[in-house]
């Protein structure tokens, strides 16, 4: 049917409606009574919504509420099997997958290791039909997929970049491959962006319509968010600030050709082991076979190990923040600074989030000399908090980035 037109009874329904499917996905399972409460809606009018809903598959009756005086209520959720949807975060080391169902929940996940000679239409497919299996579902049952990959699919030319190290993910034609191997609608958006998205939906940027999550893992990344929408830049490469040059730093000439730039070279996890050994600082047990230096971001079989040992570092100097362990997290924290004063004078955001295994890893003691660093060298104050999205941030953030387009399709009556 045609869209409905403003002010006509068929969208002031479907407004209705949306706000009701909403308040069951924030509330969960809720009565007439509750709805109509919320929704400062009728009785009559709820009920009408809520069978209206129901005959659409939109909704279905889970049980009744018990413990109040009088009849128990039937209450109502969002149909979960209404749509699915997945998410694939793809790195040098392994592709993740996962499936969700239209509540957000995951129900089917995969994890394929990079298989060298595999390109990246195969690999792609695979890791995608495995955690489809797993969710017991079939390829045609995914009604959007959202894959993550480092860099950023330049919107002139489809071609990847800054992510020289994923291999074979540069050729012109493979949006078309993949779009052409894959029964649903495909987007990419960057690995950062979307811990960003995670955060801005699920965690710590609730709430916040301007803030910059810094990303510290293989190598270091931002993902800015500025009146509630990311800012991808004109190639897709803002937030790429592993390539900043930093004052006090040696330049990075031809950074995209050596991968790195000057924080990177200053701030990032490859920099730890050189640090912490400079003042007498043992790595743990378990981190010593990652404790080598490498130039550049860190990428490959590699990169898991530094990251681990690294973090490793940051936790044990975290859980005892005095003597050399103490100079340790000053010592990064002023690096960590140093870059991120830059973003903080130019963008002037709301909140700075950390993100990513490093600065988790250094918890509260890096999190407050790093405060104090940037309250220094930066001239605001913006708030610095942990992110919450521990778990697969990334892939989170592609799922719910999946779900967010999903349901505007889903949810909308007024086309019914």
């Amino acid at each position: 049917m045609p869209a409905a037109t403003p002010g006509t009874p068929s969208l002031l329904r479907a407004l209705n409606d949306r706000a009701a499917l909403e308040l069951l996905l924030t509330h969960g399972p809720l009565s007439r009574t509750r709805i109509g409460h919320l929704t400062g809606l009728s009785k009559p009018t709820a009920s009408q919504l809520l069978a209206r809903l129901e005959a659409a598959g939109l909704v279905v009756a889970t049980g009744t509420a018990t413990g109040r005086p009088g009849p128990n209520a039937q209450l109502y959720a969002v149909n979960a099997q209404a749509a699915h949807v997945a998410g694939l975060d793809v790195t040098p080391g392994r592709i993740l997958a996962s499936v969700a169902d239209l509540a957000g929940e995951v129900i089917g996940s995969h994890e394929l290791p990079y298989a060298e000679g595999t390109g990246p239409v195969a690999q792609v497919t695979r890791a995608l039909g495995e955690a489809v299996k797993d969710a017991g579902l079939h390829l045609g049952d995914i009604h959007r997929v959202v894959i993550a990959t480092p860099g950023s699919f330049d919107p002139r030319t489809g071609v990847l970049r800054y992510a020289d190290h994923l291999a074979g993910w540069q050729s012109p034609t493979l949006l078309d491959e993949l779009a052409a191997a894959l029964p649903m609608p495909v987007e990419y958006e960057n690995d950062v962006n979307l811990a960003a998205v995670a955060e801005q939906r699920l965690g710590a940027a609730r709430g916040h319509e301007d803030f910059v999550l810094l990303w510290n893992e293989e190598g270091l990344g931002a993902a800015l968010v500025l009146g509630g929408r990311l800012h991808r830049g004109w190639t897709g490469g803002a937030g790429e600030i592993g390539f900043l040059p930093v004052a006090g730093h040696p330049l990075v000439r031809q950074v995209t050709r050596v991968n790195s730039g000057g924080y990177q070279e200053l701030a990032g996890v490859q920099v730890l082991p050189g640090m912490a050994a400079r003042l007498g600082i043992e790595a743990p047990p378990a981190a010593a076979s990652g404790s080598g230096s490498v130039h550049g971001a860190v990428h490959g079989a590699e990169s898991g190990a530094m990251v681990e040992a690294a973090a490793a570092l940051l936790a044990q100097a975290a859980a005892a923040p005095e003597g050399a362990n103490l100079l340790l997290l000053r010592e990064y924290a002023t690096a960590l600074a140093t870059g991120l004063a830059s973003l903080v004078a130019v963008l002037d955001p709301e909140v700075v989030i950390l993100s990513g295994a490093l600065t988790i890893a250094g918890g509260e003691p890096l999190r407050g000399l790093l405060e104090a660093e940037l309250a220094d060298l930066a001239p605001s104050r913006p708030l610095l908090v942990t992110g919450e999205v521990r778990e697969r941030p990334v892939l989170r953030g592609a799922l719910e980035s999946a779900l967010a387009a999903t349901r505007d399709e889903v949810f909308d009556t007024s086309r019914r």
